[in-house]
C-alpha cells in the first residue's frame, strides 16, 4: 500500500514537471510546509514555473528564514492569493539568485503581495521612493551601511520587476524600461551617498551623469554594465582644475558604490569607457572639453554611441545642456566620409572577435544576434535621421517602429525584426535572471536549457505538451536566421522604398530623402536612379505594385555590387522589355533566387547584361534550380542540329545557332557571376567549368555553322570531299574564355575518284561560307574563327587535304608548329578524318626520342623573343595575364616543353588541357608537388582575371582595368570585398612572382 502511494506521488510530481521527485517529496514533507504540502493548488503552481524543483527549494528556504508567525502568514497568503502565488513561485523557479536574496531578506516577500494598478509599471520617481524606503528598512533591521542598504533595496525592487516579467504582466519593452528606470534611480541614490561621504567635493563642482548604451536607450538588461559619461562645470568662485578634480573624486565614489562587491554582492559595474579617449581619457570633462573632442577627434562609433545619450543624475541643467550640444553632432555624423562603411566595418570586427567556441551560442554579438538588429536600426537612424526628426529615439524597438512608419523599412520586415528582437532579448533576460550574472551565452547544460525553455513557454504561448528544449532550439534558430537575413538586407544593403508609392493614404518620400538614401547606398547618380524608380514603380497598375515590392530588395542587391547604377538601369531595361509578360514579375516576386541572381548579373559588369538585353526572356533561366547548370556538348549538338535542319537557308540556320550560343553564353556567365560554380571552394574547378562550358558551346556552334555551310555550298547534294575542323589553342584545350577566338585548322580529304584541286576548291568554299556566316553582323556576339596556326600561317592555304598536311609536316614543319599541335583536338565535321589527322601529328607533338638540345634551345629563344617583343607597349609585366611574369604563357610553355620531351613515354601527358598535363607531370615525378601547385595556382588565377575582365568590361583584356570602378568589379568577382583592390593586386603579383621563379628553373634551366 505504502509503495503504491509513493509510486502515485512520484508520478504526480513527474507529471508536474519535477525532475527529481525524491528530493521534491522530501522538501514537501519538511516541517516548514506543514499544512500546504498536499495542497493541489500549490503543486499546480509549482508545476507551472520554469523549474519546479528550484521553486520548491526556494520556497522552503524562504519559509525556514521566517519566524513561525511570519511563515504562517506567508503560507496562508500563498494558498489563498493567486497573484502572490504566481509572482513568488514564478521568481523562485526562474532565479536562483533572487531565491538567495529572499533567504537573506525574507520579509521582502511582502513586496510581491500588493498589486495595485500603480504598481504595474513604476517610473523613476516610484523607484527612488522604493529605494529610499528599502534602504531605511534594511538599516533599521540590520544596521547595514548605506552602500549595503542600497544593494539590498535594489534587489528588492528587482524582485518586483522580475515577478512582473515571469508572470507575463510586463512585456520585454516594459521590463527593459523598468530596469533602466531602476538604474536611473540607483545612480541617483549612489550619487547621493557619494555626496554625503564627500560634501566638500559635491559643493566644489556641478556634476551631471549621462547614461549611454542600454541604460541610455531605456532598454536595460537584468545584468548589464551601466554605461555613463560624466560632465562637470565650475560653480562660481571655484577654479576649473579644482572643480574637475572634485567632480572626478565624486564620480569615482559613485561608481564604487554601485560596482564594489560586498556581503550583499554588487549591483552592477558602472562603465565610463564610452567617454572621450576611452580608458585613457579623464573620467570627467567640462562641457567645453567634451565638445572640443567631438568636433575634432571623435570616431564614427562614438557618434553612434551618443545616439542613446540621456541625462539621468546630477545637475539637471548641465545634463540638458550637454544633450542639446551633442545631439546636432549625432545627426551630422552620417555626413562624414566613409560613414556607412565605418559602421559596417565595426560590426564585422565585433563578429570577427568572438571566440570560435562561443559564436554559435552568442545571443548578443554573434551573427543573427541582438547586435545585428541594433546596428541595422542605428545605421538607418543615423542616415535618415538627419532630415527626419521622427527617427531619433534611443530605444531600439521604438526606433524600428518609427523606421517602419516612415517607410524606411518594410512593415513585414519590421514586424519580423521586432518579434525576433523581443524573443532574443527575452532569452537573454531569462539567462541572466537565473544567477544575476552578466552573460549572453545560451547555456549548454540540458537542465539550464529546460528551465529556459519552460520560462519562455508562458510568454510565448507554447503548447505545454511540447519538449521545451526542442522548442527553444527551434525558435531560437528560426529567429536568428531571420535576424541575420534582415540584418544583411538592412545593414549591408539598406532597403529603400525610394520614390516607390506607399500604401494608399500614406505620404510619398520626398525626392531629397530618396536621394539621400540612394547616396548612402553608393549610387553615383541618384537623380538618374530616381527617374528609373519613378518609371518602374509609379502608378496603380499591378505591374507597379509588384515592382514596389521588388525594388527595395533589388536596390539593396544592386548596392552590394561595384556599379549599382548600371544594375538599376539594366533592371529598368529588362523590365521595360518583359514587364507585360505575365511570368516575368511573378518569377521575380515568387522565386527569391531569380530576383537576387538577376540583380547580381545586371550589376556585375557589361557582358551578361548585354547578352540578356538582346534576349530578355533568358531571365527565366535564373529561376530554374538547374537553370544555370551548363547543358553539356551532347545536348547542345542535338539542339543545334535540329535548329539548322528546321531553317530555310544557311543564314537563318546560323542565326538560330548564334541565338543558342548567346543564350548559353548568358547561362554560363550568370552561373559564374552568381557563384554557381563555387569558386570559393575550388577556384580551379570553377575555371575548368567555365572553360569546358564555353568550349563545348563553341564546338556546337562551329558544328552547326559547318552543317549550314555544307548545305549552302552543296545545295543538298553530297560534297566531293570530307571536311573536319580541328580545335587548336585554348579551343582544343577546352580552356576558352568568354572573349576567346576559336583557333582551328581545316582539313579535307577528297572522295575516291575526285581530283584534289576540285576537292580543295569546294572545301575552301565551305570554309569561307562557315566563317562568313559566323561573322554576319547581328545583335548576337560574333564568333571569330582564327586559322593562323595552319601551316605557313596567314600565307598558307586556309584549308588543306590530309595528304598536303602530311607532306608539309614531313618536310617543312617548324618547332613552334609541333608545339601548337599539342592542343589539336577534333571539333566538328568528319570524325574519322579528324582521328587520322591526330594520328598524323602525334609523332610531331610527342617525338619518339623527345626533343634535341637544339630544339629545346629554339623553344626557349622563341619564348624569350615573345616576352621581349609581344608585350604591349606600356603594359605592366607584373599584371599582364597572358605574357606577363608568371602568367598563362609562362605556365603553358613550361608544361608544353615537358609534354614534348616526355609525352611519348608518359601517357598522361598526352592531353590538350594544361592543368591535366601539369598534374600528370607531377604524378610522373617531373615536377614536385610544391612547384606543380604554384604553377597551377598562377594559371588558374590568371584565367580567372581574364574571365572577370571580360565579364566586367564586355570586351577581352589581358590586364587589370585602369578604371577604378571596373577594377573594383573585377575584385568583387574574384572574392575581394569593397576597398580590397590593392590586396587583390598584391595577391596576383605575389602568386605570379612565385610561378615565374618555378618557370625559370623548369623552363630555362632544366636539362633532361
Amino acid at each position: 500500500m505504502l509503495e503504491g502511494r509513493r509510486s502515485s506521488t512520484f508520478s504526480r510530481l513527474l507529471r508536474h514537471g519535477f525532475t527529481d521527485p525524491a528530493a521534491a517529496e522530501r522538501l514537501l514533507d519538511s516541517p516548514q510546509l506543514t499544512g500546504v504540502r498536499n495542497d493541489l493548488v500549490l503543486l499546480e503552481a509549482l508545476g507551472a514555473t520554469a523549474d519546479p524543483d528550484l521553486a520548491l527549494l526556494g520556497l522552503v528556504r524562504l519559509a525556514e528564514a521566517l519566524d513561525d508567525a511570519e511563515r504562517h502568514t506567508l503560507l496562508d497568503t500563498l494558498i489563498t492569493a493567486k497573484p502572490l502565488r504566481d509572482r513568488l513561485l514564478g521568481v523562485l523557479g526562474a532565479s536562483e539568485a533572487l531565491g538567495d536574496h529572499l533567504a537573506r531578506h525574507p520579509r521582502d516577500w511582502h513586496s510581491l503581495v500588493t498589486y495595485e494598478s500603480t504598481d504595474l509599471h513604476p517610473g523613476v520617481t516610484d523607484f527612488e521612493l522604493a529605494l529610499r524606503d528599502g534602504m531605511a528598512a534594511v538599516t533599521r533591521q540590520t544596521g547595514a551601511t548605506a552602500q549595503n542598504a542600497l544593494r539590498a533595496a535594489y534587489r528588492r525592487c528587482l524582485l518586483a520587476i522580475a515577478a512582473r516579467d515571469v508572470c507575463g504582466t510586463s512585456g520585454l519593452a516594459e521590463t527593459a524600461g523598468e530596469l533602466a528606470d531602476l538604474a536611473t534611480a540607483t545612480l541617483r541614490a549612489a550619487l547621493a551617498i557619494a555626496t554625503e561621504e564627500a560634501p566638500a567635493d559635491a559643493a566644489a563642482c556641478r556634476l551631471a551623469v549621462i547614461a549611454m548604451g542600454k541604460a541610455g536607450g531605456h532598454e536595460l538588461n537584468y545584468v548589464s554594465d551601466v554605461d555613463v559619461i560624466f560632465v562637470a562645470e565650475t560653480p562660481d568662485g571655484v577654479e576649473e582644475p579644482a572643480a574637475l578634480q572634485a567632480a572626478t573624486r565624486l564620480a569615482a565614489r559613485m561608481m564604487r558604490v554601485c560596482s564594489e562587491t560586498t556581503a550583499e554582492g554588487r549591483i552592477w559595474d558602472v562603465d565610463a569607457n564610452l567617454r572621450p579617449e576611452g580608458k585613457n581619457g579623464p573620467l570627467v570633462r567640462s562641457l567645453t572639453s567634451h565638445l572640443a573632442y567631438y568636433r575634432r577627434w571623435a570616431k564614427t562609433w562614438e557618434f553612434q554611441a551618443l545616439l542613446k545619450a540621456r541625462p539621468v543624475a546630477g545637475d539637471d541643467e548641465l545634463g540638458a545642456a550637454y544633450l542639446d550640444a551633442v545631439t546636432p553632432m549625432v545627426w551630422q555624423a552620417a555626413d562624414r566620409e566613409h560613414f556607412v562603411t565605418d559602421v559596417q566595418e565595426m560590426r564585422r570586427r565585433v563578429v570577427d572577435n568572438i571566440p570560435a567556441a562561443h559564436v554559435d551560442r552568442e545571443l548578443k554579438l554573434g551573427p543573427g544576434g541582438l547586435r545585428d538588429v541594433e546596428f541595422a536600426v542605428q545605421l538607418l537612424q543615423l542616415v535618415h535621421g538627419r532630415t527626419d526628426a521622427s527617427l531619433r529615439s534611443g530605444t531600439t524597438l521604438t526606433a524600428l517602429r518609427q523606421l517602419a512608419e516612415g517607410g524606411y523599412v518594410g512593415r513585414a520586415d519590421a514586424a519580423s525584426l521586432d518579434a525576433a528582437y523581443r524573443f532574443l532579448r527575452s532569452m537573454e533576460h531569462r539567462i541572466q535572471l537565473y544567477r544575476l550574472r552578466r552573460t549572453h551565452l545560451v547555456p549548454e547544460d540540458e537542465a539550464d536549457l529546460r528551465r529556459l525553455g519552460r520560462s519562455l513557454a508562458r510568454v510565448c504561448g507554447w503548447d505545454r505538451g511540447v519538449d521545451p528544449v526542442e522548442r527553444l532550439g527551434r525558435e531560437w534558430r528560426r529567429h536568428a536566421r531571420e535576424v541575420r537575413r534582415l540584418h544583411e538586407k538592412l545593414f549591408y544593403r539598406p532597403l529603400l522604398d525610394a520614390v516607390a508609392q506607399l500604401e494608399p493614404g500614406e505620404a510619398r518620400l520626398s525626392p531629397d530623402a530618396a536621394r539621400q538614401r540612394l547616396e548612402a547606398l553608393g549610387y553615383q547618380d541618384p537623380a538618374a536612379a530616381l527617374r528609373h524608380l519613378e518609371a518602374l514603380a509609379s502608378g496603380v497598375s499591378r505591374k507597379a505594385a509588384i515592382q514596389r515590392t521588388l525594388l527595395p530588395v533589388m536596390l539593396g542587391w544592386f548596392a552590394d555590387s561595384a556599379d549599382p547604377d548600371a544594375g538599376l538601369l539594366g533592371f529598368r531595361k529588362v523590365s521595360d522589355a518583359l514587364g507585360r509578360t505575365p511570368w516575368y514579375l511573378r518569377l521575380l516576386r515568387d522565386e527569391g533566387a531569380a530576383a537576387e541572381n538577376l540583380a547580381r548579373v545586371l550589376s556585375a559588369g557589361r557582358l551578361a547584361p548585354d547578352l540578356l538585353l538582346r534576349a530578355p526572356e533568358a531571365v527565366a533561366l535564373l529561376g530554374d534550380p538547374g537553370g544555370l547548370r551548363p547543358r553539356g556538348l551532347t545536348a547542345l549538338r542535338q539542339e543545334v542540329r535540329a535548329a539548322v535542319s528546321r531553317a530555310g537557308d544557311a543564314e537563318a540556320a546560323v542565326t538560330a545557332v548564334r541565338g543558342v550560343r548567346r543564350r548559353e553564353l548568358f547561362r554560363t556567365a550568370a552561373a559564374d557571376l552568381t557563384g554557381a560554380f563555387h569558386p570559393e571552394q575550388d577556384p580551379g574547378a570553377a575555371v575548368d567549368a567555365v572553360g569546358t562550358a564555353v568550349s563545348d558551346l563553341t564546338t556546337a556552334t562551329v558544328a552547326g555553322a559547318l552543317q549550314a555551310a555544307v548545305h549552302a555550298v552543296g545545295g543538298g547534294d553530297p560534297l566531293p570531299t570530307r571536311i573536319a575542323v580541328i580545335g587548336m589553342g585554348r579551343f582544343g584545350g577546352h580552356e576558352l574564355g568568354y572573349g576567346s577566338d576559336a583557333d582551328v585548322l581545316f582539313v579535307h580529304e577528297p572522295l575516291d575518284g575526285v581530283a584534289e584541286p576540285d576537292a580543295s576548291r569546294v572545301a575552301l568554299k565551305v570554309v569561307n561560307e562557315l566563317r562568313r556566316l559566323l561573322q554576319i553582323p547581328t545583335a548576337d556576339p560574333p564568333l571569330i574563327i582564327d586559322a593562323d596556326l595552319r601551316p605557313e600561317g596567314k600565307s598558307g592555304p586556309l584549308v588543306r587535304s590530309l595528304a598536303s598536311y602530311a607532306a608539309y609536316y614531313r618536310r617543312w614543319s617548324l618547332g613552334w608548329e609541333s608545339q601548337a599541335l599539342l592542343r589539336a583536338e577534333p571539333a566538328a565535321g568528319d570524325e574519322e578524318l579528324a582521328a587520322r589527322f591526330l594520328e598524323l601529328v602525334d609523332p610531331l607533338r610527342y617525338p619518339a626520342d623527345g626533343l634535341t638540345d637544339e630544339a629545346v634551345r629554339e623553344i626557349r629563344r622563341l619564348k624569350a623573343r615573345m616576352e621581349a617583343e609581344r608585350l604591349p607597349r606600356g603594359a605592366d609585366p607584373t599584371t599582364h595575364t597572358k605574357l606577363g611574369r608568371g602568367g598563362l604563357s609562362d605556365v603553358e610553355w613550361t608544361v608544353q616543353l615537358l609534354q614534348m620531351r616526355h609525352g611519348r613515354e608518359i601517357t598522361g601527358l598526352r592531353t590538350t588541357r594544361t592543368r591535366q598535363a601539369l598534374a600528370a607531370a607531377h604524378e610522373a615525378g617531373l615536377v614536385d608537388a610544391e612547384d606543380a601547385a604554384t604553377l597551377d595556382e598562377a594559371w588558374v588565377l590568371a584565367t580567372r582575371v581574364r574571365n572577370a575582365v571580360m565579364l566586367v568590361r564586355g570586351r577581352p583584356g589581358d590586364t587589370f582595368p585602369g578604371d577604378g570602378r571596373e577594377l573594383a568589379a573585377v575584385g568583387r568577382h574574384l572574392g575581394y570585398g569593397p576597398g580590397r583592390v590593392g590586396e587583390m593586386l598584391d595577391d596576383y603579383r605575389r602568386t605570379t612572382r612565385r610561378a615565374r621563379a618555378v618557370v625559370e628553373r623548369l623552363f630555362y634551366e632544366y636539362e633532361a
